[in-house]
């Protein structure tokens, strides 16, 4: 089910140092956090295509923009919450609303950045970019996921936010997979329940699912890696079939993919939703394990919430 531990990040690095030596219109910005976002393995291959802003977002945002509107392909990365709080003014104005072709792609997000606390785990950043008209917004799964998708989003024309978290976890897609914007994958199929997870929280839907079918419990794993555009169809297809449906994210449940998937399910279909991702909160500074524990984006907690919807289907 799961394989190796790894971090996105590092496969994202992995993925841009590649476009470096492939494509020639490619260019990557970031603001002094280039070893932690790993931006640095594209300088390492081509630092004439490499700009270090400094800490100064906003103006980042607007050298990618200028960059863009030149005939550019441009990447532009920091943590979560200076990529989407800080510069989201020029987000709207510099990149959304000409549509022009930036990356923002984010590290450090979510609650399992762990000690640096409240001010660097982006919680709100998935409902910030998903508002804005033209963004496409991203969530990999795992590291494999997250090089196939900086691949498949420097093929695309426009701007688009992709969200990684900080720390290694565990694999679930194949090495060599092929990234589709707008289209989710079905991991495991099942009648009973539907669960749909993006980011890290997609390996505890796996893990979740097992749990549940040592109790006779058929569940459908969907990974939703691409938020906005949603993959309503394959979402609706598997509803009508099991009848609930149950979101996980690490992230809050306002505006993220639970947000999302309600949204899709109120237009369509009424099912019973629960959903799994931080409540209405602020995170704090903690052992990311016991972070996750405490704000309840555990297997454990999955698995409680597909037992809760599955007991208020009709």
């Amino acid at each position: 089910m799961n394989g190796q531990k790894l971090a996105q990040r590092n496969y994202y690095g992995k993925a841009l140092a590649k476009l470096a030596e492939t494509r020639d219109d490619v260019v990557v910005l970031d603001a002094d956090l280039a070893g932690s976002t790993k931006t640095s393995d594209f300088q390492k291959v081509c630092p004439d295509r490499f700009v270090e802003v400094g800490i100064a977002e906003q103006n980042m945002v607007g050298i990618a923009a200028g960059l863009a509107a030149s005939g550019k392909t441009v990447f532009a990365s920091t943590f979560g919450v200076f990529a989407t709080g800080r510069c989201w003014e020029q987000i709207r104005l510099a990149v959304a609303y000409p549509r022009l072709n930036v990356k923002i792609v984010a590290t450090h997000c979510g609650i399992s950045v762990g000690e640096d606390g409240a001010s660097h785990q982006a919680l709100e950043d998935v409902s910030i970019m998903r508002s804005l008209p033209n963004m496409t917004v991203i969530a990999p799964a795992d590291a494999y996921e997250a090089y196939a998708a900086t691949m498949a989003i420097a093929d695309y024309d426009g701007p688009v936010y992709m969200r990684m978290g900080r720390a290694e976890f565990p694999t679930s897609m194949p090495e060599d997979m092929e990234f589709v914007i707008g289209k989710a994958t079905v991991l495991r199929e099942g009648a009973d329940a539907t669960l749909v997870g993006c980011g890290q929280m997609v390996s505890f839907c796996q893990e979740a699912a097992e749990i549940l079918a040592g109790e006779g419990v058929d569940v459908e794993v969907i990974n939703m890696s691409t938020i906005k555009p949603l993959d309503s169809e394959t979402l609706l297809a598997s509803v009508r079939k099991t009848g609930c449906c149950i979101t996980a994210e690490e992230h809050s449940v306002i505006g993220g993919l639970g947000s999302a998937v309600a949204e899709c399910l109120c237009d369509n279909v009424c099912v019973p939703l629960e959903r799994v991702g931080t409540k209405d909160t602020f995170g704090e500074s903690g052992n990311p394990t016991d972070l996750m524990e405490k704000y309840g984006l555990t297997t454990a907690d999955i698995v409680a919430a597909v037992r809760k919807s599955i007991s208020r289907k009709g």
